[in-house]
């Protein structure tokens, strides 16, 4: 038996690197300097002349630049194969520092680097990147990360500034806006299916058709058209909705609502796909596509209700998180909410803001962290009033490879469990279990492993300290009784409703046993591409997700995704790149 060990990895801390940072230090200087010898190596395609400016330990992110795919290459050996591969492959060029942007960075004391942004031409399009320098004991610097990314292809630009329509009109766009949204003149090469900002972004870099399913909240900013300075920083779902409405009519998206897409299967004419959509009026087209885009949420919308015996026994009303409607519904009864985290507090504290008496009962520990104290520190500044460009912040949030930010978030997670140590402490003290996430990273691994197992809190955790919200969590379920629930210690839990607060289907390999995590978009393509189809969530060996932004693995008769904002141009140019390859993406996000 083979056995695949792990490499042990850990941040460039001064004291590894057996260094110290000069206070007079000239971080221009060190990053002319080094970008000058980066150039020539590049594009000389001296492999061994660009391994020579990296520290031993180094990281090479790639997201479609150099490779077509998005790839974290670890440790010279890995990224000496990696050049040596592709670099024959691209003639680059045009290397520009942008040197109003080179920063030298301490996050903690024992952390330093020196950050440095660049521009370059590919063979087939427009790139950049981004490179951190550490300090050795030689007093040279070095980079421990470089960073590279498509921005753009050749021959492909966005139809916006000179390039937007400049034809007059005359009354006539209303008819022509109907007949490019019916696809009256010609079919599209892209469906994407879902209606949430995913789909909405996907859909604004190639103008095609969204098929909709159901509307998701959003938070972040959109492309083209940024949100109102006077936008709340927490959007409410229905706010949401409302803007992306206008943002669909406003530029000019083909959005069919009031549709469901049935089946994807491959077509009949050369390398396609063909996709039946049915309306709510009963009227039925088939498309003939190049690429499917799948932008359906986390989990597809489906429920994940736990198997607990005894449910045909209890004589009150079950129903999941995804069915509840409003609080009052349930007033004058008392109500179990099964879950501990985003939904089940937000659940609960509804209840008790409107008089209901509830219990939240909580299966496994959950992190906890407050929204005021700790937004702050994961987002590090980059998205906020006083932050970069988004553009920028964007690209600086992908440079940070996954499994660095683990360690980083190792060190954010104890800082925010200082700042909420009167909440934590006062949760443990009426029984709530708490966790800090699968290494210590706290949200950050919840996140990648099962996207949930967290709460960021906005009241609720206070409630359930005054014992507004009552907490059961001293054993687990044995099954439901005629009355409500027992439980394995024999303590039971009077209830006229149980609601399950335990989220859509996990999109986490590690939990296929709960269900097939790719089942959203398995059910619309045919059962001998199943096998072929990555799961939708989790970090692979490289440390990146496995079908986000990306090809899922379906790929025809033969065989074979800030998030939204940023990789929607990725998606676009994996199919601009190979319009005649039949392709099918997924993208989801929060």
């Amino acid at each position: 038996m083979t056995v695949v060990r792990c490499p042990v990895r850990s941040l460039p801390t001064l004291q590894k690197l057996g260094s110290a940072v000069d206070p007079n230090v000239d971080p221009q200087a060190i990053t002319n300097a080094w970008f000058a010898h980066f150039v020539d190596a590049m594009s000389s395609k001296d492999v061994v002349g660009v391994l020579d400016l990296l520290v031993d330990g180094a990281f090479w992110r790639d997201m479609l630049a150099l490779t077509w795919d998005f790839h974290t290459y670890e440790g010279k050996d890995t990224v000496k194969r990696f050049l040596t591969d592709q670099l024959p492959k691209f003639n680059l060029s045009a290397f520009k520092l942008r040197e109003d942007l080179v920063r030298l960075d301490k996050p903690f004391e024992d952390l330093a680097w020196i950050q440095g942004f660049f521009n370059f031409d590919t063979t087939v399009g427009h790139a950049s990147g981004i490179f951190r320098l550490v300090p050795l004991a030689d007093g040279s610097w070095k980079a421990h990360v470089v960073y590279t990314n498509l921005d753009n292809l050749r021959g492909f630009p966005e139809k916006n500034g000179p390039l937007r329509n400049h034809e007059l009109n005359h009354g006539k766009w209303a008819k022509m806006r109907e007949r490019e949204w019916e696809f009256q003149d010609e079919e599209p090469c892209v469906v994407i299916v879902g209606g949430g900002q995913s789909g909405f972004l996907s859909n604004q870099k190639w103008t095609e058709i969204v098929v909709i399913a159901k509307l998701f909240e959003g938070y972040e900013h959109m492309p083209y058209l940024p949100f109102p300075s006077s936008w709340p920083v927490f959007t409410p779902s229905l706010k949401m909705a409302d803007w992306l409405e206008s943002y669909a009519q406003s530029l000019e998206l083909n959005v069919w609502t009031s549709a469901s897409v049935i089946s994807v299967e491959p077509g009949t004419k050369g390398k396609k796909w063909s996709v039946r959509v049915v309306r709510d009026d009963g009227r039925e087209r088939i498309f003939g596509v190049n690429h499917i885009v799948f932008a359906m949420g986390f989990g597809g919308g489906k429920p994940n209700v736990p198997n607990i015996p005894g449910q045909d026994e209890f004589k009150g009303q079950i129903l999941h998180s995804s069915q509840h409607k409003v609080a009052t519904d349930h007033f004058g009864r008392k109500v179990a909410v099964i879950g501990s985290c985003i939904s089940a507090h937000d659940i609960c504290s509804d209840y008790v803001e409107h008089g209901v008496d509830v219990t939240m009962v909580q299966r496994g520990p959950t992190y906890v962290m407050s929204s005021k104290e700790d937004l702050p520190r994961i987002l590090g500044g980059l998205y906020n009033e006083d932050g970069p460009p988004t553009d920028l912040a964007d690209r600086i949030s992908a440079s940070f490879l996954n499994h660095l930010v683990q360690l980083l978030h190792q060190r954010v997670a104890k800082d925010i469990a200082e700042a909420d140590k009167d909440t934590l402490d006062g949760l443990r003290k009426v029984g709530f279990k708490l966790t800090f996430g699968e290494d210590g990273s706290g949200v950050m691994s919840l996140l990648w492993s099962r996207f949930g197992g967290y709460y960021l809190d906005v009241g609720a955790s206070q409630k359930i300290i005054d014992e507004k919200i009552k907490l059961k969590s001293d054993g687990p379920i044995a099954r439901f009784t005629s009355t409500g629930l027992l439980f394995e210690d024999g303590s039971t839990l009077d209830a006229d409703v149980v609601l399950f607060a335990t989220g859509d289907q996990s999109l986490s390999p590690k939990l296929h046993s709960q269900g097939d995590t790719r089942e959203s978009y398995l059910r619309l393509l045919p059962k001998d591409l199943h096998d072929a189809v990555l799961p939708a969530w989790g970090l692979n060996e490289e440390g990146e997700i496995y079908a986000q932004w990306r090809e899922i693995g379906g790929r025809g008769p033969e065989g074979p995704i800030a998030v939204c904002r940023f990789h929607s141009k990725h998606i676009a140019m994996q199919p601009s790149s190979g319009e005649y390859v039949p392709t099918i993406y997924l993208r989801n996000v929060h």
